[in-house]
């Protein structure tokens, strides 16, 4: 797997996921959608640890500077 994910898509795929796990455990987020953005907050965390987006990769589209 090649990096193809740059620093800013990363830093806001972070944000995303700790908003969605605010609303979480607040209880603005419930039921089958609390789980479904609750599985959302966990693969914008992994593929921003692993800086991979299979979805990217599939589409072809890089963030990363460095591939550019």
């Amino acid at each position: 797997m090649k990096k193809n994910m740059g620093k800013t898509d990363k830093t806001i795929r972070l944000f995303l996921a700790a908003v969605i796990v605010v609303l979480l455990f607040t209880d603005l987020l419930t039921g089958t959608l609390g789980i479904i953005f609750f599985i959302l907050a966990v693969v914008f965390v992994v593929t921003s640890l692993i800086s991979f987006c299979p979805l990217y990769a599939l589409f072809g589209i890089h963030t990363n500077p460095s591939k550019k």
